[in-house]
């Protein structure tokens, strides 16, 4: 008989049964009059509408499942004196962690006016989805929370994240049945074949089968048993089953449950670190199905809720101005016998309280849910190891992402024995030719390995999993929980994680103007295989749309950086790696790429964020006639090689040459923290003179930074407009009109007289475009005053 199938009626002592009950019991009263009350918490008089919210908002139906779960984690807590946190996935349960947290003590810790008595506890009731007061969800102001729960699919990969290189804790995660159907939790189950036993955490899936979602069945709550049990042992977990609906039987199952888990849990732990075994093995999965409102109204105007998907929400929607709603809402609160869980103050009893883990061992307590309690800063070492020499500008070219990679191996060697640093990525560390980080560190892998195979490690910090939702998730779980990480992409399919960046800047937005939580290490992006050089991939790889999704957001968090060379990528990386509470974007290519700056040049550069190159330009000290502005490797080479054509065939017009790195100086002051004043942006592009501009992206974008400026409306903007194909380098460029040739014909276009007094040149420069496509669909290589140009 398997653990599952065990009788669990007498596991526990009926004082041990009624001690748990009781807390769960609490914590469904602590619910329901969150969602319902504005006064009255103890119900010392009857029910009356103004003791009702205006606006009834939160989500009943998952709350009794996470009071169970947040119950019985106490008990195991306390029982095992063992550090854990839990992600909660049904982040609409909100209530339910929120009324855990009260009666736990974190709360009224972190909050002291809401106090744990019934002044504090009319607080907590009256705050809950009401204007000034916290979220229905699991947000950033619940205490012991890593995850915001408004948008589903995350929790599981959030969950691994958090666990990796924390060899003692214990990272429990409740996925609810309609997430699960998500495509971000349905990858993240294998995050199992990439967790280290010797020095990672454990994860302990609790899937909460209630049966349905907000207006339709869920999927796996309607499988046959069996196949569900198939399914997860197939995922490779060992699953342990908790059904009914009578409490104390399920009280009984669940505790069961629990105590098998963790005993699991320690014995594959304990055979890794002290037995040496190496062979992965099957961790547990608890599937807890209960009902969904389970304890709520049966029946409500004649229509079942309990149990089904009418329980979801408010399932007495009209309390206000239904004298029977009124009454079943006050039949409900009572029938959890509020009198014998406080007492006349509204303090928690000694049976509510009897599981209640001590100190930080409560979940809400953990400062591993606070991460920025336990960041530090990496150990990064000096750039004058890692940079490139430059004795004249355009002389050498690097693989910029190469070059970086030397810097990453080092941090990923010094943080061996701390192991607070890891480098994720969607199966491309070596194609973004960061694969020197090897020589610190292999691929985390738990599965078998083949002979073939090349820098698999079962203890590697390298995460490589063909899901970019899965690494994305990881990365999160592992910076708020006070660790450090960069995400390496192909600029193209980043786009997949869109939705989840957005809700990490959001929790890091709120979390600036929460003081108890404290910074943690910067969500950064290494974007590479960019959109200018898709040799072998073509038009489905070609996609610089993230930065413009980024810049969207909150511009006190999101910062977007286009480092022209290796250098430059190096300051930039150097300075990212050090910064907190930011998502930063770096967009670098991995091919050879000409190098511009030294290594101090690239720290004035960057630290400037936008500059003119006065090497590159014609000026003399008077204002130029035209101002070629570039971002980006390719561009900045594109802008280069135009200036060079218009210096030897237009010698006496004065070009300015100005270079972007930090894309945000294109704002204003007033709109972003690093945006420049109107004067300096008018000092650096003139207000009144052509600018033609290069850029990395979608060339609508620089207009939108710029549209306010007084010189906008000379702006001219070149950069990608969706023409793509497998083709050259440079075709790529002239495809979409940002090569050198059609910026030179822009400026001759746009500096007035210059049309007339150049056309010539002009027509030149046309027909060399002619000539090259000419030219690469005879040889099938750029032409060759391209691909043999160099600066000098």
């Amino acid at each position: 008989m398997s653990d599952s199938e065990q009788e669990p009626a007498n596991y526990l002592s009926d004082k041990e049964l009624l001690a748990l009950d009781a807390h769960w019991r609490a914590a469904n009263y602590l619910t329901v009059g969150q969602i319902y009350l504005m006064a009255n918490p103890l119900l010392d008089e009857p029910l009356r509408p103004e003791h009702i919210k205006p606006r009834l908002l939160g989500h009943w139906g998952t709350s009794p499942g996470l009071n169970l779960v947040h119950t019985h984690l106490n008990r195991v807590i306390k029982n095992q004196d063992m550090a854990a946190i839990c992600v909660w996935g049904p982040g609409h349960g909100g209530p339910a962690v929120l009324a855990n947290s009260w009666l736990e003590g974190s709360y009224s810790q972190t909050y002291p006016d809401v106090s744990r008595d019934a002044e504090g506890m009319a607080l907590l009731f009256r705050q809950f989805s009401f204007p000034g007061g916290v979220p229905s969800h699991v947000a950033p102001q619940t205490p012991g929370s890593i995850h915001e729960g408004g948008e589903l699919g995350y929790s599981l990969s959030h969950a691994y994240g958090a666990a990796l290189d924390n060899p003692e804790l214990l990272v429990a995660c409740v996925i609810g049945d309609g997430e699960a159907e998500t495509g971000p939790l349905a990858a993240s189950w294998h995050s199992n074949k990439f967790l280290d036993p010797v020095h990672d955490g454990a994860v302990l899936p609790i899937l909460h089968l209630n049966g349905y979602k907000i207006a339709n069945p869920s999927i796996l709550a309607r499988l046959p048993v069996g196949e569900l049990d198939h399914l997860l042992r197939g995922l490779g977990h060992d699953p342990l089953h908790v059904e009914g609906d009578d409490p104390l039987h399920v009280h009984a199952a669940m505790a069961q449950a629990m105590d098998t888990a963790v005993s699991r849990i320690n014995a594959i732990q304990h055979e890794a670190r002290r037995e040496g075994v190496t062979e992965r093995q099957r961790w547990p999965v608890i599937v807890l199905r209960t009902p969904k409102g389970w304890t709520g109204p049966a029946e409500v105007d004649g229509l079942l809720v309990e149990g089904t998907w009418r329980a979801h929400q408010v399932p007495l929607a009209a309390v206000r101005e239904n004298p029977r709603h009124l009454e079943q809402l006050e039949q409900w609160l009572r029938s959890y016998r509020p009198r014998e869980l406080f007492d006349d103050q509204g303090r928690p009893s000694a049976q509510v309280l009897e599981y209640i883990p001590e100190g930080t061992h409560r979940l809400g307590a953990s400062a591993h849910t606070n991460g920025g309690l336990l960041v530090r800063d990496l150990p990064m070492p000096s750039l004058e190891g890692y940079a490139v020499p430059v004795d004249k500008p355009g002389a050498m070219q690097h693989e910029p992402t190469r070059v970086l990679g030397g810097l990453l191996e080092t941090v990923m060697a010094r943080t061996a024995g701390r192991r607070d640093f890891r480098l994720f990525g969607p199966d491309e560390t070596a194609s973004n030719r960061l694969q020197d980080v090897y020589r610190a560190t292999g691929k985390a892998w738990q599965e078998k390995t083949l002979e073939v195979d090349e820098n698999l490690d079962r203890h590697g910090r390298v995460m490589e999993i063909l899901s970019e939702h899965t690494c994305q998730g990881w990365l999160e779980g592992y910076l708020l929980t006070g660790r450090h990480g960069v995400f390496s992409c192909y600029e193209a399919f980043v786009h997949i994680v869109d939705s989840m960046v957005n809700q990490h800047i959001k929790w890091l937005r709120t979390t600036r103007r929460i003081p108890w939580r404290r910074p943690i290490a910067s969500l950064n992006y290494l974007l590479t295989s960019h959109v200018w050089r898709q040799d072998n991939n073509g038009f489905s790889h070609q996609d610089p749309g993230f930065i413009d999704h980024v810049l969207n957001k909150s511009p006190e968090i999101v910062r977007v950086y286009l480092p022209p060379d290796a250098n430059t990528l190096l300051v930039v990386a150097d300075h990212v790696l050090r910064t907190r509470d930011y998502v930063n974007v770096v967009v670098a290519g991995k091919q050879p790429c000409f190098d511009w700056l030294t290594l101090d040049e690239a720290r004035g550069h960057c630290a400037r964020g936008a500059g003119i190159w006065d090497w590159a330009g014609t000026e003399t000290g008077d204002e130029p006639d035209v101002v070629l502005a570039c971002a980006g490797d390719v561009p900045t080479l594109e802008v280069l090689a135009a200036a060079r054509l218009l210096r030897r065939h237009l010698p006496d017009l004065a070009v300015r040459v100005v270079n972007v790195v930090d894309l945000a100086r294109l704002l204003p002051a007033e709109e972003h923290p690093h945006g420049m004043a109107d004067a300096e942006f008018d000092a650096l592009f003139t207000a009144d003179r052509p600018v033609v501009f290069a850029y990395h992206g979608y060339p609508w974008l620089i207009h939108r930074l710029a549209y306010r400026r007084t010189g906008h409306a000379h702006f001219h903007v070149r950069g990608y407009k969706e023409e793509g194909s497998t083709t050259t380098p440079f075709d790529m460029v002239v495809r979409n009109d940002l090569d050198r040739y059609r910026l030179a014909m822009d400026v001759i276009d746009r500096v007035p007289g210059l049309a007339v007094r150049a056309g010539s040149v002009r027509q030149e420069l046309a027909d060399t475009r002619l000539r090259h496509h000419a030219w690469i669909r005879e040889h099938g290589t750029d032409l060759p005053e391209v691909t043999d140009w160099t600066w000098n």
